[in-house]
Formats: C-alpha cells, sequence, structure tokens
C-alpha cells in the first residue's frame, strides 16, 4: 500500500523560493513603473520597458532593452523566466 505524502512549505519558505537562483524577466508599461521602481523618473509612454525581478518579486533592473536583462541575470548568476 502507498503511503500519500504531502510537502509543507511554510510562507516564508515559499517567499524564498528560488530567491538567488532565479529571475523573471517581464514587459511593463510606463504607469506600472513607479509601482515596483520608485526612484526611476518619469518615462515617456511610448518607451517599451523589460523589467528583472528575483524570484521573490525584488525588482532588480528597468531598462528599454530586452538583451539587459538577460545579460544582467547572467552577471547575477539567475537562471531567467519570461512572464507574460
Amino acid at each position: 500500500m502507498m503511503k500519500d505524502v504531502h510537502a509543507q512549505l511554510t510562507q516564508s519558505e515559499l517567499a524564498h523560493l528560488g530567491a538567488g537562483e532565479v529571475g523573471y524577466i517581464r514587459k511593463m508599461r510606463s504607469e506600472e513603473v513607479s509601482r515596483c521602481f520608485p526612484e526611476a523618473p518619469e518615462i515617456d509612454p511610448a518607451l517599451d520597458l523589460w523589467a528583472l525581478f528575483g524570484a521573490d518579486g525584488t525588482p532588480i533592473l528597468l531598462t528599454d532593452n530586452r538583451s539587459s536583462t538577460f545579460f544582467k541575470a547572467a552577471e547575477d548568476d539567475l537562471k531567467t523566466v519570461s512572464l507574460h
């Protein structure tokens, strides 16, 4: 007979899952920027923006060059995933 085993993660463990190992890249609209990057200046709404975040949602980089997000992730030894 097989035993049903479930792993239990605390909220804190779940929040730190992938920390320092995984980063995610996502396209952002200019109106979203101030929420994640409060120090960013006013940005032209026509500009395509890309952001790199840590696995826990910590903002790492905001750029108008998608390739820069991959270079920064590699520099920080992060495996990347894209969010749409």
